[in-house]
């Protein structure tokens, strides 16, 4: 892996970050919300793009976490579109960490699946425009 990070054939991650020692909870360990809130900007990048516009989150379908995420990996959100409703856009979201610097490994710490829906400037709901 070295310094190019998670590879995932054919695709790119549309989030990468790096926690820092204000992310951690009591035991060491990532804060699950810090994973929760950045899963939620990944998936709404794809979204926002489809929606060609403002959206916002109306359901977390599902949320599991594999492994912990320590301080310092890499971490990689890969998200995809799996389902387009009227209004709705649902996300699938892959989050991987990447460990040890010198010697790296790379494991699946999350994976999510999260519920859009387009908005207009008022907050109300909108359809979805076709697709370009």
């Amino acid at each position: 892996m070295g310094h190019e990070g998670v590879k995932i054939p054919g695709r790119e991650p549309v989030l990468r970050v790096v926690p820092m020692p204000a992310d951690m909870n009591p035991n060491g360990d990532i804060f699950g919300g810090w994973v929760m809130a950045q899963a939620d900007v990944a998936g709404a990048i794809p979204a926002i793009r489809l929606a060609r516009g403002r959206i916002a989150t109306v359901a977390v379908n599902s949320f599991l976490f594999k492994q912990p995420i320590s301080v310092g990996d890499i971490v990689s959100f890969y998200a995809e579109v799996v389902k387009v409703g009227r209004t709705s856009i649902t996300v699938d979201v892959q989050v991987f960490a990447e460990r040890h610097p010198a010697n790296p490994v790379v494991v699946k710490v999350t994976e999510a699946r999260l519920t859009y829906v387009a908005i207009n400037e008022d907050g109300s709901k909108r359809e979805v425009p076709p697709a370009a």
